[in-house]
């Protein structure tokens, strides 16, 4: 039996018109229009959001936690995405809008680029290391990790073990408010502020760990009206000029590579281009690439579909607020984080959504139907039928989720010979 996830990326079949624009560009083919509205295949979905972006009305949206789920908890604390600050005009200094954010409900602000900084310098160390498998693929979009298990299930072996910062950091600092404060565990709220539904999906539903140390995510298109309509109030007092570290790098394309200082390394964003990075490492020709920093979105997480700033300002202003940073120095790093503590403790396996069925001998007969079939059609992938695909319609029809009437050109064909 397959495993299904909790998926953020829903639909809103009010909103949807049956318009296939969603269903041409999901990388996974997770999406079929079925009598008029998108339908999304949850074991196929990797919550990447690209549906969330191209849908021109509003149909797909994300489940997020709200701004009531601190009430669950006796200490709140906000852990703002790599991209969050970069939403904000560069008056707004980091002390100003955690001051915001507090002022919503939150007792703590985690600056989670400190985190980045640290899993770059070991980053760097899994470069060097030539007993592992090469090119390194990055962990930090959860999406890239979910394509891999489901369509690239040979390159598993070539994923950073190491954790997410914002992981790290919820791990970290949950372990120190319970140390500090005296506080159980199950008094602590911590929560991502979210430039993207795949990695709320991360946190209900994490790959490599039992449990998320985050207790929920919330949009940073929802929270940040109201973050900004706190900094309006704000603006006769005075915040101290807090100093960006250089993990701010990270909410970008590139700050892995940048921070890190990874020399053989290939950045790469857009999910589709993620995909063809992958088949060419697969087929061994990128064994010469030490790092891949791969991203679903374009420009990185500044180009998530839950921000709300344009991503290229997004990124100078986070390229400018790093213009004078130091780096963490190397011995802080190697004396308050051990590799082993910042790593999975579990094995991801493949996706077996591909698999058209458990019994080897059946799923060959599949096979087979699906490509007698595939022969008789069109081949021009119109998507009329509501499968984004011919080969996809004929799988479909393999697997009774359509009929080959489906097909207009083949129902056209029949009225004819009927006639």
């Amino acid at each position: 039996m397959n495993e299904i996830y909790f998926h953020s990326v829903t639909l809103r079949n009010d909103l949807c018109t049956g318009c296939t624009i969603c269903m041409q560009n999901c990388p996974t083919l997770a999406i079929r229009v079925i009598d008029g509205k998108a339908r999304i295949i949850s074991e196929k979905c990797i919550d990447c959001g690209m549906c969330l972006k191209v849908c021109p009305y509003n149909a797909k949206t994300a489940i997020t936690d709200s701004l009531i789920e601190l009430q669950q908890f006796k200490y709140n604390i906000a852990l703002p995405s790599l991209s969050f600050y970069a939403q904000f005009s560069q008056k707004y200094s980091k002390n100003a809008i955690n001051l915001a954010l507090q002022s919503l409900g939150f007792n703590e602000i985690i600056d989670v680029s400190y985190y980045a900084e640290v899993l770059s310098a070991y980053l760097k160390d899994l470069s060097l290391n030539d007993s592992i498998e090469k090119p390194i693929i990055s962990t930090y979009c959860p999406a890239v990790t979910r394509l891999i298990q489901i369509r690239n299930p040979e390159l598993i072996k070539n994923i950073s073990r190491l954790e997410s910062p914002m992981e790290v950091a919820a791990m970290h600092v949950r372990k120190k408010v319970i140390e500090e404060k005296n506080m159980s565990g199950n008094d602590i709220g911590i929560f991502l502020l979210s430039p993207c539904p795949a990695k709320i999906t991360s946190i209900k539903n994490p790959i490599g760990i039992e449990k998320s140390s985050l207790n929920g995510a919330l949009s940073i298109k929802e929270i940040f009206p109201k973050v900004l309509k706190k900094l309006f109030a704000q603006k006769n007092e005075k915040t101290e000029i807090q100093q960006s570290n250089l993990g701010d790098l990270w909410g970008r394309v590139g700050g892995q590579r940048d921070v890190s200082k990874i020399q053989k390394s290939i950045v790469v964003d857009g999910i589709d281009e993620v995909a063809k990075i992958l088949d060419m490492i697969e087929l061994g020709k990128l064994s010469n690439i030490d790092f891949i920093e791969a991203y679903s979105c374009v420009g990185g997480c500044v180009g998530g579909p839950l921000n709300v700033e344009n991503p290229f300002i997004a990124k100078y202003r986070i390229d400018n607020r790093c213009n004078n940073s130091s780096p963490i120095s190397n011995d802080e790093i190697r004396s308050n984080f051990k590799y082993e503590n910042l790593c999975w403790n579990r094995e991801i396996l493949p996706s077996k959504i591909m698999e058209l069925d458990t019994d080897i001998a059946i799923a060959l007969k599949k096979m087979e139907e699906i490509n007698a079939i595939f022969k008789i059609l069109p081949g021009i992938d119109c998507g009329a039928c509501g499968s984004p695909s011919c080969y996809a319609l004929a799988e479909d029809i393999v697997q009774n989720r359509a009929k080959i009437s489906d097909c207009i050109f083949k129902k056209l064909e029949g009225e004819e010979s009927e006639n």
